[in-house]
């Protein structure tokens, strides 16, 4: 199992308008069902994303994950925010003029080999918006799989049984 991470750039809030959080849910619903790996727990907070994945080494690897998640997903947003002259775009346009979402690089990709280590990254995932202050409870924050966990699924990501790691 994966534990990814990755980040808006400059760790601006960019997924803090309700409209683009979702935009990027339903982009996770739509590679999960593409690529076929496994989505174990996530949440997308306001200028990060987490995930918890296995992924199908013969199609599905972390590379693709990730390229299939990310860069359609920041073209989309980019293409509306250019239609609309959005004042965000001056907050994201690097100093050589080239408009970015995310932060450069791969952000952080950590193998989960434990039961106890994936336990701690579910509670992780979901308790990020609690500690942050965002909502009382996990399963009161829209953009998680907390609400699957907890019984009250209500959303177009499904969660995948949880499997062992290494397995």
């Amino acid at each position: 199992m994966r534990y990814l991470t990755f980040s808006c750039y400059r760790q601006l809030p960019l997924l803090k308008n309700p409209k683009i959080a979702d935009a990027f849910v339903a982009r996770l619903a739509a590679e999960r069902e593409r690529l076929g790996f496994g989505l174990i727990a996530w949440v997308v907070m306001p200028e990060h994303v987490h995930l918890l994945v296995w992924p199908n080494v013969s199609v599905a690897t972390m590379p693709r994950v990730l390229h299939g998640l990310k860069r359609p997903f920041a073209e989309g947003v980019i293409t509306r925010w250019r239609g609309l002259n959005a004042k965000i775009l001056e907050r994201v346009t690097t100093p050589g003029g080239r408009v970015r979402f995310w932060q450069d690089g791969g952000g952080y990709d950590r193998n989960v080999f434990s039961d106890e280590e994936l336990a701690e990254k579910i509670a992780y995932i979901h308790n990020n918006p609690v500690e942050r202050g965002l909502v009382a409870r996990p399963e009161d924050w829209t953009w998680s799989s907390a609400r699957w966990y907890a019984g009250m699924w209500a959303g177009e990501v499904p969660i995948d049984p949880v499997r062992k790691p290494g397995t």
